[in-house]
């Protein structure tokens, strides 16, 4: 058996061998594929810088071509200003909100100009002039965020509410999860934007709208009604105990102690005066808090802040033509380039 332990050894050593080479080969070809991509980066940089070398006088004379014809036509073209009004909606009205900013922009692009001009009640010139109309959520604090997600997250199963953070949520809100929504007008008239305010009146007025606000009306008078009531009996029985208690205070109620062997004492009657009165600051707290309601959501949408009288110069990158053009010109001649060295390659290409 000894004579096999020398064959068992140089065997180990062999496996070792195997396994620290193709240890070495992995990682041979993880260095020599980064190796790779860093080569092919800088050949890719060089390529460029020498195209950019080659062509100098071209590549100048065409970005400098494209900037003063964006120049010019930012220069010529009509400019743009826009105004932007801050909305509260109540009773779901952010529904048809919404969907009727989208009828506008429809009614802009079909040129169906008599529509609008029967909504916002201007000339059908001034609606002309209208570019489109925008809207989105309004600003929001991150206090209102982290509340707006703890209410969410008393509304579904615990379980579920574990495994959706707040980073979640706030990703994944959309349009309608905002109470308040800032609504933006674009137009190339400059004093147009406070004529449009009286317009959005009707944008709120739906018949959906118009059945909450009864239906909370209804609640409303049917809880106060009930609360009233409540007041009345509480009324009624403390004028009891007040009646019993005059009735004690005049006559009073005496007493002999066990055995006589105690003093005489004189016991009064019982009363609840104290959580009658409790009761009562509550149920008038909550009959101030539906007055409160009703007072403070009277409307289907409060102005937070209105349209501007003049509208402010539209910047918007898509307008910066001077800068669009030579962007536009590098990347035309960066494919022209690129497509005349590929087909000189595929012609040169013996296989």
């Amino acid at each position: 058996m000894s004579e096999n332990l020398p064959n068992n050894n140089t065997t180990e050593e062999v496996d070792l061998g195997v396994l620290f080479n193709a240890i070495g080969n992995f990682f041979n070809k993880i260095f020599d594929f980064i190796g790779g991509v860093f080569k092919a980066i800088f050949s890719s940089i060089i390529f460029l810088i020498k195209a950019v070398i080659e062509n100098f006088k071209l590549i100048s004379i065409v970005v400098l071509v494209a900037l003063l014809v964006g120049f010019g036509l930012e220069k010529t073209k009509t400019p743009a200003y826009y105004s932007e009004m801050l909305v509260k909606p109540y009773f779901n009205s952010k529904y048809q909100l919404v969907s009727n900013i989208d009828y506008y922009n429809s009614l802009l692009e079909s040129k169906n100009y008599e529509s609008l001009t029967s909504i916002f009640d201007i000339s059908v010139d001034e609606v002309k002039t209208i570019n489109k109309f925008e809207i989105d959520i309004g600003p929001e604090t991150e206090n209102q965020l982290i509340q707006e997600y703890d209410k969410y997250a008393k509304s579904i199963d615990s379980i579920r509410a574990q495994e959706i953070t707040f980073e979640d949520f706030v990703e994944n809100r959309d349009l309608y999860s905002s109470d308040v929504f800032n609504i933006r007008v674009e137009s190339s008239k400059r004093d147009i934007f406070k004529n449009l305010s009286t317009g959005f009146n009707t944008t709120f007025n739906n018949e959906y709208s118009k059945k909450l606000m009864r239906v909370r009306d209804s609640t409303i008078a049917i809880k106060k009604a009930t609360y009233l009531k409540d007041l009345r009996k509480i009324d009624s029985l403390q004028l009891v105990y007040l009646k019993i208690l005059n009735q004690e205070s005049e006559k009073g109620t005496l007493s002999i102690g066990v055995q006589g062997l105690l003093p005489l004492t004189q016991e009064r009657t019982k009363t609840q005066e104290y959580e009658l009165f409790k009761n009562e600051i509550a149920i008038r707290d909550s009959i101030r808090s539906l007055d409160e309601l009703k007072i403070t959501e009277s409307v289907y949408y409060d102005v937070i802040t209105d349209f501007s009288d003049i509208g402010l110069r539209s910047n918007e990158l898509t307008q910066k033509y001077s800068l669009i053009f030579p962007i536009l010109a590098i990347l035309i001649m960066f494919l022209i380039y690129v497509s005349i060295k590929v087909i000189k390659f595929a012609k040169e290409y013996e296989g």
